[in-house]
Order: structure tokens, then C-alpha cells, then sequence
């Protein structure tokens, strides 16, 4: 791209605007020219006022950017990137898409809304169809994207692979989910260290309907949820990063030879228009052989690959296998940077 597109970070200072940060560094299509913060750090050096938690340094770029207050009238920018939470997010974003910027956002503030995609462009990039009907509703010139929960991610693609080629009709699902999906601080060390905390609020129930919206179709400008039954337990574990989900399904179609359904999912490519995108996963699914793989320590390196071992063949459902992404990068704020990409390309942005 000649000309890189200005975008700003909302909430850069926190743990994932972070990633957003160290992530759009040298980004081919993308200069981030604006990032927003508390109260405690508007007016001050990026560099100064952010406690940086990321093994990289802070791109000299940024450093000495000003922390701006998070409202359009402070950032005009065609994109905008959002960690904000998202008790924050729910007020904060729509004013930035009625302002008519694009928002990507890693909030669930509007997850549930009909209109609002959940993206994942190796998934669903046609559900952007979605988009001009939020403009409508909304009388906006902007709009928002959003990415899914990080545990849905990895889980949500390896799904989709089964249902192109297999059909879903159950699937029952046990997350062990890293601490850094709780932000910073996140959860207290003498709760997390040599335990396991069975409960995460909010988890189950997004884990199982986000996919549902993700792998459903959009018939007369709707979008029809897939009917696909969840079970879903979230636990949350002494691991830093990478969220890994232990996934029984039960096929519409099963394969007879469960070589077949492995082929599926470490065969499975992104539809064409997300295929060549500068964050685009190569490849989308890496396929694990070793009998104690995958493993978050090991496996999340590649960050926005997801990684599936342990494909076998399940007594009560179809199949058996386990999915490792890693939660900040794919499942958060390189999720909403391959979004934006996506949008450009199909020239939303």
C-alpha cells in the first residue's frame, strides 16, 4: 500500500492494547498516529506513562506520542482499534462510529447485537454483509467489527473446517484458559499458582453461542444462527498465554476413516479474499502428530496459526481432538488487525 492508512489505539496503555501496539509496528497498510488512555495518562508520553509488559520494546514511533482522551473529537482517524472494556466500549465506540470511523474492537460490548459482526475472516468474511444494515439501524457513517472471545477463536476455526466438509450437530467443549486472558493483573498469584479455578465469569455462555453466530448464515440481509448444540466448561489455569480447549464433536456426517477428518482440518484454508492478507495465517491450522501435542508453551509461537493434535475417534460422539491459539494475539488484538485488513480489502475502509 503507497499510502498507509492513519489509525488510532483506544486504551493503548492496557494489556492488549499493548499487543495492538507492538503488533501494527511496521504494520505494510497501517501507522498508528493516535493512542488514547486514562484520565492519569491524557497529555503525557506514551512511553513514559504506560508500564510496558511485553518482552519487545516500546516502537520508538509510539514512545512519544501524547496520550489523547478517548473521543472522536480528540482522533480523527478512518480506523480505529479498540481494547477498551467493555463497560467503556459500549458508550465510547458508537460515538467513534457515528463520528464515521470504522471501529475494530476487541470488546463484547456488541457481540450480541444482530447487526454487528463477530469476525474471523479465515471463518466468515461474508458476514461483513452485515455492516450496511448496522449503518441503517444506527444512522451512522462509521460502523463496528468486532472479533470473538479468545476462547471461541481457535475453537470457532476448527469447527469450521469440520462443518465444510462433516456437518456439526453437538459439540461438547472443556477450556483451560491462560492468565493473561484476565488482563493485568489479572488473577490474584495465590488464587492461580498450583490450581485450577473452575469458573470464569461470563466464559461458558459466550463460548457457546459465539460460535454459533460465527458459523451461521446471513439469508435477506439476517443472519441465522447455526444449529449447532454446546456444552462448555471454562477453567482457568496457571499457563501466561495460549488458551487450550479439549473439543468432543458429534458430526452430521462422519467420516470412516478419521485420517480423513485430520486431512480436513490441517487442509482447511481461509476463503479467497482472506488468503493473502498481511496477518493471514499460514498455514490457518497446523496439524500436530506428537501423542502430547499440542501444548501452549510449545505451540503458540506462530501466534496467529491455530494449532489441533490429538485427532482421534470418540466412543460416545465423532471425534476428539485438542486446539491451541494463543489468546492476545489471535484471540485479541491480531484478531482485530486481520479484520481491518479484510475491510480494506473488500473496501469498507
Amino acid at each position: 500500500m503507497k499510502n498507509k492508512i492513519p489509525v488510532a489505539v483506544l486504551g493503548a496503555t492496557g494489556a492488549v492494547g499493548q499487543r495492538f501496539i507492538q503488533l501494527l509496528e511496521n504494520h505494510p497498510w497501517f501507522d498508528v498516529i493516535a493512542v488514547t488512555g486514562s484520565a492519569r495518562t491524557e497529555g503525557q508520553k506514551y512511553g513514559e506513562v504506560c508500564r510496558w509488559l511485553l518482552p519487545t520494546d516500546i516502537p520508538k514511533s509510539i514512545f512519544q506520542l501524547k496520550v489523547t482522551p478517548s473521543f472522536p473529537e480528540s482522533i480523527q482517524t478512518p480506523l480505529v482499534f479498540s481494547a477498551l472494556p467493555s463497560e467503556k466500549a459500549k458508550i465510547i465506540e458508537p460515538l467513534f462510529a457515528k463520528a464515521g470511523a470504522a471501529v475494530c474492537t476487541n470488546a463484547g460490548a456488541f457481540r450480541q447485537d444482530p447487526h454487528t459482526p463477530i469476525l474471523l475472516p479465515e471463518v466468515n468474511p461474508e458476514h461483513t454483509a452485515l455492516i450496511p444494515a448496522q449503518r441503517a439501524k444506527q444512522g451512522w457513517d462509521g460502523f463496528i467489527v468486532t472479533n470473538p472471545n479468545c476462547t471461541s477463536t481457535g475453537m470457532t476455526i476448527a469447527l469450521k473446517a469440520l462443518k465444510n466438509s462433516f456437518g456439526l450437530r453437538r459439540v461438547f467443549a472443556t477450556s483451560m484458559q491462560a492468565i493473561s486472558g484476565a488482563g493485568y493483573p489479572g488473577v490474584p498469584s495465590l488464587d492461580i499458582l498450583g490450581n485450577v479455578i473452575p469458573y470464569i465469569p461470563g466464559e461458558e455462555e459466550k463460548a457457546s453461542w459465539e460460535p454459533r453466530k460465527m458459523l451461521g448464515i446471513i439469508n435477506d440481509g439476517k443472519l441465522e444462527l447455526a444449529e449447532i448444540g454446546f456444552s462448555f466448561h471454562a477453567n482457568r489455569v496457571p499457563v501466561v498465554d495460549g488458551h487450550t480447549v479439549v473439543l468432543t464433536v458429534e458430526l452430521a456426517d462422519p467420516p470412516g476413516d478419521i485420517g480423513l477428518a485430520a486431512r480436513t482440518l490441517s487442509e482447511y484454508q481461509a476463503p479467497e479474499i482472506s488468503r493473502q492478507l498481511p496477518s493471514t495465517p499460514q498455514p490457518v491450522i497446523r496439524l500436530r502428530s506428537e501423542a502430547n501435542r499440542p501444548q501452549p508453551r510449545l505451540d503458540i509461537t506462530e501466534g496467529m496459526t491455530t494449532v489441533v493434535g490429538r485427532v482421534r475417534a470418540d466412543d460416545l460422539f465423532d471425534l476428539r481432538m485438542v486446539v491451541v491459539s494463543h489468546n492476545t494475539i489471535r484471540g485479541a488484538a491480531g484478531g482485530s488487525i486481520y479484520n481491518a485488513e479484510l475491510l480494506v480489502k473488500q473496501g469498507f475502509i
